[in-house]
């Protein structure tokens, strides 16, 4: 049994949501969401709350209970508050820049990183070694914050790097003469 899935998702004032077969479009404040759920778990809305109900025992029909129902409460908060990720950047001469819809880093590679900042995500550098990245779509904002820190992935000696603000990096001892 999923405890995920049990429990409804409240729908808060100034939300709308419409259900149309699998697929359910969330209106809020910030913007409109949709998600099309499989055909193993059905979408009900009663009242101020959305709910989701698996189609039979299987065990597919179980996994998509919970991520259905985790998927549609992304799409409601996404819509009311927005979802943010916090980077910051450790090492000498290392930096960061928003020029338009680019985000330029200087990661101490012979040239500088010129990041394309797709729609629906909003990216702010506050102070040169930190970046804001927000938007209403958890993955989207999560893929983007996971993409402009593969250029450079904290190291373990030094810390030098791009890393998730609340991220700890296992420190390794160097060499010993």
């Amino acid at each position: 049994m999923s405890r995920i899935g049990k429990k409804p998702v409240p729908v808060p004032g100034g939300v709308t949501a419409n259900i149309s077969g699998q697929t359910i479009e969330v209106k809020g404040p910030k913007g409109t969401l949709s998600f099309t759920a499989t055909d193993d778990v059905t979408l009900l809305q009663e009242g101020g709350e959305l709910s989701v109900k698996p189609r039979g025992t299987s065990k597919r029909a179980r996994q998509q209970w919970g991520l259905s129902r985790s998927m549609i409460e992304n799409l409601v908060t996404g819509v009311t508050k927005g979802f943010r990720k916090e980077l910051e950047i450790n090492g000498v001469g290392y930096r960061a820049a928003v020029q338009g819809n680019i985000l330029k880093l200087s990661l101490g590679y012979s040239h500088d990183v010129n990041f394309d900042v797709p729609k629906g995500v909003t990216v702010t550098t506050p102070k040169q070694t930190e970046i804001i990245i927000e938007g209403i779509d958890a993955q989207l904002v999560g893929q983007v914050a996971a993409n402009i820190r593969e250029w450079r992935a904290p190291e373990p000696y030094k810390g030098k790097g791009i890393k998730y603000k609340d991220e700890f990096i296992f420190r390794k001892e160097g060499k010993k003469k």
